[in-house]
């Protein structure tokens, strides 16, 4: 049976993206909230995000990683 493409426009923000305006790369304190202690990025389901929310969290992370802010 198919989702309906509607449900992500129901999902409410999580806790840990109130009061933020954009999720940037630099802010490494803010993108380890969102990893785990091995340093995963999890998942939509657990996060409470929508899918361009956790797409700006993936991409934040990994350009984060690159730069050598965060492992």
């Amino acid at each position: 049976m198919r989702r309906s493409r509607d449900r992500d426009e129901y999902k409410r923000d999580p806790e840990l993206l109130k009061g933020v305006e954009k999720i940037d790369y630099k802010d490494a304190e803010l993108l380890k909230k969102f990893m785990t202690d091995r340093g995963k990025i999890l998942s939509r389901r657990l996060l409470g995000t929508n899918a361009q929310q956790q797409r700006q969290i993936k991409r934040a992370i990994r350009r984060a990683r690159v730069v050598g802010l965060i492992r």
